[in-house]
């Protein structure tokens, strides 16, 4: 894979270069939006707990995000690969050598890398480390705007002319809570305790508006008839928790299911979704990685702009100091977020 990074990054290494012109200063933007979102996250979660763990297929009670397992493994594929190779193809560019690359897989998680020469990366400029550096979440946060196009335009056009609701399809159940062993994954609800639940915004109202902890919510599917107890969420008691997760559930149109068959708009519609997850993922992964805390680049790029003005060893002692801070408040909202989740799966 050297050679295809060599011959991406020498189509045009100007570009590149200018490029990340841009993209530093739109790094260390993003650095100081996730310090003071991070900061605003301490200051919420212990009046309304709530954290996600970014791993497909694990639905922790509680999360406000679940991810699918085939879209988000395509999307962690795409999220890694790019990341890596935007850090290669500047440093390419730069001239800087590259020891080994390569893509990785544990378990079901996939995973790559770029190492990149060190004696080379000491060497450079200052304003070649800062452009390799910020690389990878530039190459992130373009992916996830090309992502985000496709997922207007898809969702702005063909799906509404396309697809029809018929109710709310549960997605799964979550284990331990209410709905277990009563509803099933793959049932289609019609109504709650009454109410038409033709959309997610319909349900999430309902949930929100019309349900507390301890009510009896009565589901109308097209399994039959079933009643459960709504909990508390693990993460905040004072909402109502079913236990399960759901979206809307979607037919093809008559007239279109005629016109195109059935494959190419389900086809789109899946594009849609993944592209959906490979946004989301980009955006939120790329900008995490701008935390001003070491090993991410965020901290390196930190490094690099406190040396411009800083003397090395006080510069050393100021990254060390708030990457420790940054990393202890990471684990305290990770922590405190999912720890009452995770304990309800057992």
């Amino acid at each position: 894979m050297r050679g295809w990074i060599d011959y991406i990054a020498n189509l045009s290494p100007k570009f590149w270069r200018w490029s990340m012109n841009i993209g530093i200063p739109i790094t260390v933007l993003g650095m100081a939006f996730m310090v003071y979102t991070i900061l605003l996250s301490l200051e919420v979660i212990f009046q309304k707990p709530t954290t996600a763990l970014l791993l497909p297929g694990v639905d922790i009670p509680g999360s406000p995000i679940f991810i699918p397992i085939f879209a988000g493994i395509i999307a962690l594929i795409l999220l890694m690969v790019v990341h890596e190779f935007g850090h290669g193809i500047l440093a390419r560019a730069q001239g800087v050598r590259i020891k080994s690359i390569g893509v990785i897989l544990l378990a079901i998680l996939p995973g790559a890398f770029v190492e990149l020469d060190e004696e080379d990366v000491e060497k450079a400029k200052r304003s070649v480390k800062l452009r390799i550096y910020a690389a990878g979440s530039m190459f992130n946060l373009g992916l996830a705007a090309i992502a985000w196009v496709v997922v207007i335009v898809l969702t702005s056009s063909f799906i509404p002319y396309a697809f029809q609701s018929d109710g709310l399809k549960i997605i799964s159940v979550t284990p331990n809570g209410p709905s277990e062993g009563i509803l099933q994954e793959g049932m289609i609800v019609t109504s709650i305790n009454g109410y038409s639940v033709n959309n997610r915004s319909a349900y999430t109202e309902l949930i929100l508006n019309r349900t507390k902890p301890g009510d009896q919510m009565t589901y109308v599917t097209d399994k039959g008839t079933y009643t459960i107890t709504a909990t508390g969420q693990p993460s905040n008691q004072s909402i109502a928790y079913p236990g399960t997760r759901s979206e809307t559930h979607l037919v093809v149109k008559s007239e279109v299911a005629q016109k195109f068959g059935e494959i190419i708009p389900w086809f789109l519609y899946n594009l849609a979704d993944v592209c959906y997850w490979i946004y989301a993922l980009n955006l939120m992964v790329g900008l995490f990685n701008l935390l001003p805390m070491k090993p991410l680049d965020g901290g390196h790029i930190f490094e690099e702009l406190l040396r411009y003005k800083v003397p090395e060893n006080i510069t050393g002692k100021i990254v060390s100091g708030v990457s420790w801070v940054m990393i202890a408040i990471v684990a305290l909202l990770i922590i405190y977020g999912t720890v009452p989740g995770i304990m309800q799966m057992f």
